[in-house]
């Protein structure tokens, strides 16, 4: 008898991790890239201490980088002053959360565990979430164009791209369904 891939449920009704270790390498090193891509917040030697004690960003600003800017939205898309104040005491905070978050599943997968913590199962929606997200806004999928990229020729650089953002699609959808009710 095989054993069930990506996520599942145990006997325990723990939540299961049962992947490869070539895949295990690949997550690994996408948590790494995340973390390289979202913690690369440049540091303002200028900035006031307490303002950056309690998470401040006066120089926040939306990226020009498309898919960091889809990692990091604004939260009003019609009013920039209240979408440039609302980045500014909010961009720090989601930056260290989403770091933490892919920190956490390379501490996971360089402990091999098979068993989830169930405090690590939010860190890890996280993580396969904005990896879709960076991914999808590179190859820029859209529901109109999924199939188009589903049958690119293997030549084609976002082929590769496409299919490891079906695979992390496939464990995020595989770990929802098992929270759900």
């Amino acid at each position: 008898m095989s054993r069930p891939y990506g996520f599942s449920r145990g006997r325990k009704r723990e939540i299961r991790l049962a992947i490869e270790g070539v895949e295990r390498e690949l997550l690994r090193s996408l948590a790494q890239q995340l973390v390289a891509f979202v913690g690369s917040d440049p540091v303002d030697e200028d900035a006031d201490p307490l303002a950056t004690m309690v998470g401040i960003d006066a120089t926040a600003q939306t990226p020009d980088d498309p898919a960091l800017a889809r990692l990091l939205p604004d939260a009003f898309l019609d009013d920039a002053e209240s979408a440039a104040e609302f980045r500014r005491f909010t961009e720090r905070d989601l930056r260290a959360t989403k770091v933490s978050h892919a920190r956490l599943v390379v501490e996971d997968l360089d402990a091999r565990l098979e068993v989830l913590p169930d405090d690590h199962i939010a860190a890890w929606l996280g993580f396969l979430n904005d990896s879709r997200l960076a991914l999808g806004t590179r190859i820029d999928i859209t529901e109109e164009n999924h199939d188009e990229l589903a049958s690119l020729p293997d030549g084609d650089p976002r082929a590769a791209m496409f299919h490891v953002y079906d695979w992390l699609t496939y464990l995020q959808d595989s770990l929802v369904h098992l929270l759900l009710p």
